[in-house]
C-alpha cells in the first residue's frame, strides 16, 4: 500500500452535503435501475426500465421524499447479457456519465457513480479532473464508487485478463492515493508510482469540500484494508445470505470489523447494505406479490446471472445462502409497512448505517414506500426531516 497522509474529506466540513447526510440516524439511498431488468430476473410485467428519463424521474421523486442518495452500478456485458428470453442486463447506461448528469436535475440528493478504475486506460489525472468538475457542477454532491472488477469475462472486452484479487486492491490504493493528492496539492505533482506515473500534474478547480465522496463495495480482507484507508461509505453485503434472519446473525461481526479497522487509522466509515424491498398492506398481499415475481422467473437468466457470480472472485458472497433468487438484491425484505420498518430497525442495530434499497417495480413501489413506510421510519426515529439549504 502507498503511504497515505490524512487529508480533509467531505465529512470533515460541517456544511458539506455528505456531512448533512451523516447526521441522519439511518442513511436512505435508492439503487437506480440503469440496467435492463433492474435487479430481478422475473418477467412479471413492470414499469422498471434502464432509460435515463425513467431514472431521472425516480431520482427527482426520491429527492422529494427525502432520500439521501442515489447510486448506479457499472457492468460490462456481451451481447445477450446474462441470458434468457429477457437478455438480462444486456442494455445498461454508463454509471459515471448517467449519475453525473443527474446533477443538472437535482439540488440536494447525493449522486454516486460506479467506475472500474483498472479497466482500460484510466489515469488518475483523468478522474481527478472529471471528478473535480462534477464536484463543482453538483455543489459537492457527487462521489465515486471505486470498483476493481471481480468478473472473469469483463476485462477481456478491454484486451485484459483479470488481475489477481489482492493485487487489484493494491493498484486501487495507488490510484486513489494519487487522486487524493491531485485534489489537494497546491503545486505541480510529479510521481513515479508502481503502476502510474505523472510529471508536473495539476488539477484545478479543487473540490469544494476537500475531495469528492469516496465509496467502495467490499467484503474481503484486502478490500476492507482499502476501504478503511479511503472510503467514506462502504457498500457491504450480508455475509449470511439474502434472508433477514441470516443477515442479522452475520452482520454484527462484519460491521464491527470494518469499524475497528477504521479506528486503527483514526478514521470513521459508514456501512450501507442493499435490500430488495417488497411491501404491501397485508402479509397475504405481499407474499402473493413475492410469489408472483418468483413464478414468472426467466430460469435461464437466473442461472446465467448466478453463474456470472460464481465465475468471479469476489469474496463477500462466498458463504451466502440464497433463496428466491429471481427476486434479486442482496437481501430480501418482504412484509407490511410495519414489518419493513422493523427490518430496517434490526439492520441498523446489526451495524448498518444506511440502506440502499431496490424495488421490483420501481416507480409505483417507490410511491408506496413513500406513502406507507417513510412516515413510520420517522415515527421510529430512524429518519429525520432532511436539512434544507441555507
Amino acid at each position: 500500500m502507498m503511504a497515505t497522509e490524512a487529508r480533509p474529506g467531505p465529512a470533515d466540513f460541517a456544511d458539506s452535503p455528505l456531512a448533512r447526510v451523516l447526521r441522519q440516524p439511518l442513511i436512505l439511498g435508492l439503487f437506480l435501475p440503469i440496467q435492463d431488468g433492474g435487479w430481478s430476473t422475473s418477467t412479471l410485467p413492470r414499469t422498471t426500465t434502464w432509460t435515463f428519463d425513467y431514472n431521472a424521474q425516480l431520482t427527482k421523486r426520491a429527492e422529494a421524499l427525502g432520500f439521501d442518495l442515489v447510486f448506479g452500478l457499472a457492468q460490462w456485458t456481451s451481447k445477450g447479457g446474462y441470458g434468457g428470453a429477457m437478455r438480462y442486463r444486456e442494455t445498461s447506461l454508463d454509471s459515471f456519465m448517467t449519475v453525473g448528469a443527474l446533477a443538472a436535475v437535482t439540488r440536494r440528493i447525493l449522486l454516486i457513480s460506479t467506475l472500474h478504475v483498472l479497466y482500460g486506460p484510466w489515469h488518475p489525472v483523468h478522474l481527478a479532473k472529471f471528478g473535480a468538475t462534477l464536484d463543482h457542477i453538483s455543489g459537492g454532491r457527487w462521489g465515486v464508487n471505486v470498483v476493481t472488477g471481480y468478473a472473469a469475462r469483463e476485462p477481456l472486452m478491454f484486451g485484459m485478463v483479470r488481475i489477481e484479487h489482492d493485487l487489484r486492491y493494491r493498484m486501487a490504493d495507488e490510484f486513489v492515493t494519487l487522486l487524493e493528492r491531485l485534489w489537494s496539492e497546491t503545486e505541480n505533482l510529479t510521481v513515479r508510482g508502481e503502476w502510474w506515473q505523472m510529471e508536473d500534474a495539476f488539477i484545478t478547480p479543487k473540490p469544494r469540500y476537500g475531495r469528492p465522496i469516496l465509496v467502495n463495495a467490499t467484503g474481503s480482507p484486502a478490500g476492507i484494508d482499502y476501504a478503511v484507508r479511503h472510503s467514506d461509505l462502504v457498500f457491504i453485503t450480508s455475509p449470511g445470505g439474502n434472508q433477514l434472519a441470516d443477515a442479522l446473525e452475520s452482520l454484527p461481526a462484519h460491521t464491527a470489523t470494518l469499524r475497528g479497522e477504521a479506528r486503527k487509522l483514526g478514521r470513521s466509515i459508514r456501512t450501507i447494505l442493499n435490500p430488495m424491498v417488497i411491501c404491501r398492506e397485508t402479509e397475504r398481499e405481499v407474499l402473493a406479490y413475492r410469489d408472483a415475481i418468483v413464478a414468472a422467473a426467466d430460469a435461464e437468466a437466473t442461472e446465467g446471472f448466478a453463474a456470472h457470480g460464481r465465475a468471479g472472485d469476489a469474496q463477500a458472497w462466498r458463504n451466502q445462502k440464497r433463496l428466491n433468487r429471481p427476486v434479486g438484491g442482496n437481501l430480501h425484505l418482504v412484509g407490511t409497512p410495519e414489518q419493513i420498518v422493523d427490518g430496517f430497525r434490526k439492520l441498523r442495530a446489526a451495524g448498518c448505517d444506511g440502506l440502499q434499497i431496490t424495488f421490483f417495480d420501481f416507480a409505483p413501489d417507490l410511491e408506496h414506500f413513500g406513502a406507507k413506510v417513510l412516515p413510520l421510519l420517522h415515527q421510529a426515529g430512524l429518519r429525520l426531516a432532511p436539512e434544507t439549504d441555507a
